[in-house]
């Protein structure tokens, strides 16, 4: 029985005598590559037209790896946007001017980023957004006095000292005096830094009794809203 794609044989075969790809002929022809495949096993090919169609090959490869990466890419932007916009929407029904609900989101953050071993209320970190965050909160909500705030820098080795200083003084809008103490790593004598890397800036403002009061109040947020949740989890399981 002669396939129904018989009458289609000779072009196909010509073409690939050309040295045309499979893939050209079946998508010219819309012949299945199966059949194709079949139909070629015979048709041998120069060493030229070899050559040719790895190289057709290989610039088709990266063609398709290129358009993969843009198309991830744009997907991820996607993504990204959304989560944007769903923050958004949080901020906006948040009432942000609550101190309550900012007190509670600052003992958050200081339950997984402050300083608990020392007896003072400290917290360190590479990105300003969240110290400037500490900064304000310490000032608004606890009445705390610039003066009363030290900061400590740790750098590594090749850093400039006295350039990074400027720049966290600026960027926490705290006068040079109030940075203390710098120390560098040793270990990293010899690597090279990243020019956006501007060490760990560590803040310090004395008083313990703001540790204690933020630690208590994140763990106790914690723990209502588990139970809470916990209840309505309840609630429903009883309504179904």
């Amino acid at each position: 029985m002669k396939s129904k794609w018989y009458a289609l044989q000779e072009s196909a075969v010509n073409l690939r005598r050309k040295g045309h790809s499979i893939g050209k002929i079946e998508a010219r022809l819309g012949i299945p590559r199966s059949t194709l495949s079949g139909w070629f096993k015979d048709v041998k090919l120069t060493r030229a037209q070899k050559e040719k169609l790895r190289r057709q090959w290989k610039n088709g490869l990266i063609k398709a790896r290129k358009k993969a990466v843009k198309w991830h890419n744009a997907e991820k932007e996607k993504r990204i946007q959304t989560a944007k916009n769903q923050a958004r929407e949080t901020i906006k029904n948040a009432d942000i001017k609550d101190i309550y609900l900012v007190e509670i989101a600052l003992a958050l953050l200081y339950l997984g980023e402050g300083s608990k071993a020392t007896t003072e209320t400290s917290m360190g970190s590479s990105d300003p957004l969240i110290l400037k965050f500490f900064l304000i909160c310490l000032r608004r909500i606890y009445n705390v006095n610039t003066a009363k705030i030290r900061c400590e820098l740790h750098l590594r080795a090749d850093q400039d000292q006295q350039e990074v200083k400027r720049f966290w003084s600026r960027e926490l809008a705290l006068p040079i005096r109030n940075f203390t103490y710098i120390s560098v790593d040793k270990r990293t004598i010899g690597s090279q830094t990243y020019s956006h890397y501007k060490g760990v800036c560590q803040i310090r403002c004395g008083t313990v009794a703001i540790q204690r009061k933020l630690i208590d109040l994140a763990n106790m947020f914690c723990e209502e809203t588990i139970k809470n949740f916990g209840l309505v989890a309840q609630l429903v399981r009883a309504r179904r």
